[in-house]
């Protein structure tokens, strides 16, 4: 067995698997479009149920059908012979998986769902089986061989029930309409969801966290401000907290090269007036792409009577996790 051996062996069961998921859209039909109003229309959440690899499958598809705007869990078929079939409500849709069709723990429960009376949408591989005939709606996802050369080890029929349970999902997301601040709602921990959700009011700085002198202070002090409070910057406000200007690192350096006496010169004599200052309720992926367009490297927000309220630099971007 070379290198090239394996390579060749990997090719191989791509493209079963490829030529397993092409198959499908020729069944992306009447019956997929019955599977979806019967979705669309379900007033409570889809149950996802299968047994073994099935059951893994179903898994992933309740998950993706759930952040996309479409409530829905998963019910093990051995757990729910024995009670977790009261999970299922009147209210409900039943998406059951299974390559058979005729898998005994899902078949015990076919009389159980038809005596609630909700919908069953079927993913089989077989559309004679019992499951299919059974189902308000069959979505046929047989393949011509599984890609494990004995075609035995379910590979490309758990990757066609993938894919098909992608495609009603994501049916589903478009025609209600969701857009990425809904689904930023489902992943409030993931990197959208801090891009569509967190506001610069969730990680600025306030009260005496945010450096802030007079318009008098001597630049020395200026500079012992800036430095206790780390951010690379300091505000310069007047007797009301309105903003004045700002005073940051960059002007620092710019100052120094002019050989100013830091012990004489006021601050308001070397800031920069008319700075840039934005509103507690922007987002803070928004305050990312001025900081970048504009290339400072800190913030002042201010309120609506341009007072200060606080501050922010790209560090608490970073631990943010919006960068």
């Amino acid at each position: 067995m070379t290198k090239q051996d394996f390579c060749q062996l990997g090719r191989e069961v791509i493209e079963t698997e490829l030529e397993a998921i092409q198959n499908l859209l020729n069944r992306i039909d009447d019956q997929f479009t019955k599977a979806c109003e019967y979705l669309l229309q379900c007033q409570g959440r889809i149950v996802v149920i299968g047994m073994g690899k099935s059951g893994h499958i179903g898994n992933k598809i309740a998950a993706t059908l759930a952040s996309t705007g479409s409530p829905a869990f998963f019910v093990h078929p051995a757990e729910a012979n024995h009670g977790d079939i009261g999970m299922i409500t009147r209210q409900d849709t039943v998406l059951v998986i299974s390559n058979s069709g005729n898998t005994s723990e899902i078949l015990t429960l076919l009389p159980i769902i038809k005596r609630l009376g909700v919908p069953l949408i079927a993913l089989t591989g077989n559309p004679k089986s019992t499951l299919a005939k059974q189902a308000n709606a069959h979505l046929n996802i047989s393949v011509t061989q599984e890609a494990c050369p004995l075609n035995l080890a379910p590979t490309a029929s758990t990757t066609a029930a993938l894919v098909m349970g992608d495609a009603l999902a994501i049916a589903l997301l478009k025609v209600k309409g969701i857009t990425k601040e809904d689904f930023a709602l489902s992943h409030p921990g993931g990197q959208l969801g801090r891009q569509l959700l967190l506001r610069i009011h969730d990680i600025m700085h306030t009260g005496e966290a945010i450096p802030n002198v007079k318009e008098n202070t001597l630049l020395l002090q200026a500079l012992l401000e800036m430095t206790q409070k780390s951010l690379g910057m300091t505000a310069i406000t007047n007797n009301n907290e309105e903003v004045m200007g700002v005073f940051t690192d960059g002007d620092l350096r710019r100052t120094l090269d002019l050989n100013i006496n830091i012990q004489q010169t006021t601050i308001s004599d070397v800031m920069t007036k008319h700075c840039m200052t934005v509103k507690s309720d922007m987002l803070a992926a928004e305050a990312l792409k001025l900081m970048e367009s504009k290339k400072i490297g800190g913030l002042l927000v201010v309120d609506e009577n341009n007072k200060l309220v606080g501050a922010l630099n790209f560090q608490d971007l970073l631990r943010a996790g919006v960068m």
